[in-house]
């Protein structure tokens, strides 16, 4: 290890800054959401059972809900443009802009060239939980997915199918008939709806912990743009031991969709995609 400099502690004592302050950031206008919600209409609902995926469609100015119904279980979900899969979440960005774990407010955002909302996060039963004494906080956009390269990787070359991973592109495949392998190249990071985690302090990992949800809780969001949703019922239950096993005791999710009565979004348009020209300088 290196010796540390004289001014080592100067250094370490510089106050950081937020990389995307959002004062600027356009924000969503909950109170209208929150008024077309009472009266909505339920168009369907998806069942998505334990350790396999499921796709959903939501149009533009509807509400999706994803539920616990029976018991304590994680889901990992992935959003692309109804009509264009190339646009699709953007994990990275949204962390950027809201942090690493989303709650009431916040916003799913598209990948680039695009970069707008997709959906905006209107009710989260579970904001109560704040950040416990570990760093845990609920919902993150950390974790990428669990999947079946990584498993093999530090298993010593186990196959497992049942990875979010491959929950997602089992689903996707089935929803639009593309070959699995096609499906595959779709599929992205994702919002860990329900999941438990953080970073420890002294080495910096990754950590999940027992996620707090229960049966009746459940995060729901207003639609941005038509939406092709896939949500995976993770193989680690509710994410306090282990994934990528059969091991956790897992349960299924519930997702509804909503349609808010004619003329309760008086004045809302889906936004634009970005205004960015795409010169890049040339």
């Amino acid at each position: 290890m290196a010796n540390p400099p004289a001014d080592a502690d100067a250094r370490r004592a510089v106050a950081p800054v937020i990389c995307y302050p959002d004062d600027t950031l356009p924000a969503p206008d909950l109170a209208l959401y929150r008024a077309a919600r009472p009266g909505a209409e339920k168009l369907g609902e998806v069942i998505v059972p334990p350790r396999e995926g499921r796709c959903f469609r939501v149009a533009a100015g509807q509400f999706f809900r994803i539920a616990s119904v029976e018991g304590p279980q994680v889901g990992d979900l992935n959003l692309w443009n109804a009509g264009d899969l190339s646009e699709r979440f953007y994990s990275g960005k949204t962390r950027a802009l809201h942090g690493t774990h989303l709650t009431t407010g916040d916003r799913m955002w598209s990948a680039f060239p695009h970069l707008r909302p997709m959906a905006t996060i209107v009710e989260d039963t579970l904001a109560w939980y704040g950040t416990d004494d570990f760093g845990g906080r609920v919902h993150d956009v950390i974790g990428t997915r669990c999947d079946p390269y990584t498993h093999a990787l530090l298993s010593g070359g186990d196959a497992y199918h049942h990875c979010c991973h491959s929950n997602l592109t089992r689903a996707l495949a089935g929803e639009t008939g593309m070959a699995v392998a096609e499906a595959e190249g779709h599929v992205h990071d994702v919002l860990n709806v329900f999941m438990c985690t953080g970073f420890t302090p002294d080495t910096g990992q990754y950590f999940m912990k027992a996620s707090p949800v229960r049966p009746g809780d459940y995060l729901e969001f207003f639609a941005e743009i038509d939406l092709l949703g896939a949500l995976s019922a993770c193989p680690g239950g509710d994410c306090s031991a282990e994934h990528s096993s059969d091991a956790a005791r897992c349960h299924p999710l519930l997702v509804e969709v909503f349609a808010p009565r004619t003329g309760a979004l008086e004045g809302w348009r889906p936004p634009a995609p970005n205004p960015y020209d795409r010169s890049h300088g040339t």
